[in-house]
């Protein structure tokens, strides 16, 4: 394997949700130590599912791995990695100060921003300080999907450009001290990225349209950033076994057509092609072998047990349209077809006459794109644009807050909102406002992938506390938005994932997470199924054979639960 056996010290894996980054990661990491390496895996993905692919408890102190030689894995929890930032930043003040300041600070310091720079801090020490990882040969990182890899890879720029500007001595994210300290640590980061002889990016995709767009924004802008020693990883290739079986000739057929439309960014690119496979990718020797796996997929055991399915889509479209209005959140693991079943939902109840806004939370999300470009009747379409929502709040910070400041007052405020923190409190501010909107019809979101989704939930209970100190009013979307989550006749969300272990695990911890906030699912939808189908494809047999477990799994959760059968081309059911 070429990027395997040239191999620099950093690599990367990124790209859609769902395309295997981390199989690909940590087959990589593998094949690294049995070379006689001593190898590092670590991941900083909000959503990490390592340690279930592992079979090995994770924390962010690198473990040896059973049975490979030289091989260390760790996974950063994002929010255990801010409660350590948080305490680091507290800890000096304690007995020196009232603790009405210590709780001050404390809330200073439990935004979501916080969470992510706390995470970085953890990436950036094994980037950018040879001291912290200087007896592994190679550090493989299995990060998150797209759009938080871009934000990831974009903050040595953004903090460093933060700190060299602001004067204030304090941020959102508490003490400027604690910033300063790490600007040469940043800078070192960012020289490393950028070094080709020190760090390759490996673009992971699927042979189909949505996932090899991802991957090729994801190329331009790790190039645009200075990135720009990359590898594509094309995952998933199905090798035809049974000519006669439809489902297979679709699947293969689906497949050509997205690599001939693939985008000019991931043709220059040198590429590596994974078959599909029918084994569990999941343990030391099923990853051992991920780039060269047998050509004949084992037999379908004659034991399995096909248990009675759940019930169609249609059924849950007949509820919804049933109902006044209110919101319609899909969540899940990135990959999982959320983005999908949102606008499946939203153009059935725009068809049936509901006014319906469908709408996106998620920074690598293309609802309008799934839609193909078409206009529909009662069906408004958007996205929170971070951008142009962080430009709207700073100005009506600035035109509020800092209407009666001084000169010298009013700079440091703006210092203070070019914070990457601001963008954050903007976003979340829009999310709010779209969801009040559910007192007036169907608002249908698609949100982002599971990890990035709790931060921006977990945010509803402290953003009063970050906008408080820049706005004199917080706006009533925001009061009310917990009680509307909160409220299951008002907000419903869907858990969606695919018949396979790591997602419905994944969907299964977001489900307790969500509990936890007092957010009671209002179902499930299993996507993309092969067991309600007839396939003959001895690998699609083997697929097909292995999905019953997972989909009885989901369905002892006792929710309702819905199944979409795999399509050739999964567009919207309203085309």
């Amino acid at each position: 394997m070429k990027f395997i056996d040239n191999a620099p010290r950093n690599l990367f894996f990124t790209g859609k949700g769902g395309v295997g980054k981390t199989t690909t990661a940590t087959s990589t990491a593998i094949i690294l130590a049995d070379q006689g390496n001593k190898v590092l895996l670590v991941s900083t993905d909000p959503a990490s599912n390592l340690d279930e692919v592992l079979g090995l408890p994770l924390s962010a102190e690198p473990v040896p791995v059973p049975d490979v030689d030289g091989l260390y894995a760790a996974n950063v929890d994002p929010v255990e990695a801010a409660a350590t930032y948080r305490e680091q930043m507290v800890a000096p003040y304690r007995g020196l100060l009232p603790d009405a300041a210590i709780t001050s600070m404390e809330e200073q310091l439990s935004g979501a921003c916080t969470v992510e720079i706390a995470a970085f801090n953890e990436f950036a020490s094994l980037m950018g300080n040879p001291e912290v990882a200087k007896d592994f040969d190679h550090i493989v990182f299995d990060t998150a999907p797209t759009g938080h890899t871009l934000r990831l890879l974009s903050l040595p720029a953004a903090w460093s450009d933060f700190i060299d500007t602001n004067a204030s001595g304090a941020s959102c994210l508490g003490p400027l001290a604690g910033l300063q300290a790490q600007q040469q640590l940043y800078a070192a980061t960012r020289q490393a990225l950028a070094d080709p002889d020190k760090t390759l990016v490996v673009v992971v995709s699927r042979p189909d349209e949505s996932p090899l767009a991802e991957a090729a924004r994801a190329a331009a802008e790790l190039a645009e950033l200075g990135v720009r020693n990359q590898h594509l990883v094309l995952n998933g290739l199905l090798q035809l076994q049974n000519s006669s079986d439809p489902i297979a000739m679709a699947l293969i057929k689906r497949g050509q057509n997205a690599l001939a439309a693939m985008p000019v960014a991931l043709k220059s690119l040198p590429r590596t092609d994974i078959p599909l496979s029918g084994a569990e990718l999941v343990g030391i020797d099923a990853l051992r072998n991920f780039f060269t796996p047998g050509s004949t997929p084992p037999a379908v055991p004659t034991s399995a047990v096909e248990s009675p399915l759940p019930e169609s889509f249609d059924h849950l479209l007949k509820q919804l349209t049933s109902q006044s209005g209110g919101v319609i959140m899909t969540m899940g693991k990135g990959g999982v077809g959320k983005t999908t079943l949102a606008v499946n939902l939203a153009t059935a109840l725009a068809t049936s006459g509901k006014k319906v806004h469908l709408t996106t939370t998620d920074p690598a999300a293309h609802v309008a794109q799934t839609l193909g470009g078409r206009n529909m009747a009662n069906l408004q379409v958007s996205r929170i644009d971070p951008a142009a929502e962080t430009a709207a709040y700073s100005q009506d910070v600035l035109a509020t807050v800092g209407a009666d400041l001084d000169d010298e007052a009013r700079a440091l405020l703006e210092e203070d909102l070019r914070s990457p923190c601001t963008e954050e409190i903007a976003v979340f501010r829009a999310f709010a406002r779209v969801v009040a909107e559910g007192d007036g019809g169907f608002v249908v979101i698609d949100t982002a992938p599971t990890g990035h989704t709790l931060l921006l939930l977990d945010a509803s209970e402290s953003y009063h506390r970050e906008v408080s100190r820049s706005m004199s009013d917080i706006p009533e979307a925001v009061r009310q938005l917990l009680p509307r989550l909160r409220d299951p006749g008002f907000t419903r969300v869907f858990l969606v994932t695919l018949p396979e272990a790591t997602p419905v695990h994944e969907a299964l911890a977001l489900q307790e997470d969500l509990r936890r906030a007092g957010i009671e699912p209002a179902g499930w939808v299993i996507n993309q199924s092969l067991a309600p189908l007839t396939v003959s494809d001895p690998l699609l047999q083997q697929r097909r054979s292995r999905e019953y477990r997972y989909i009885d799994e989901v369905v002892g959760q006792n929710l309702p639960t819905f199944l979409i059968p795999w399509q050739a081309f999964p567009i919207s059911m309203a085309a």
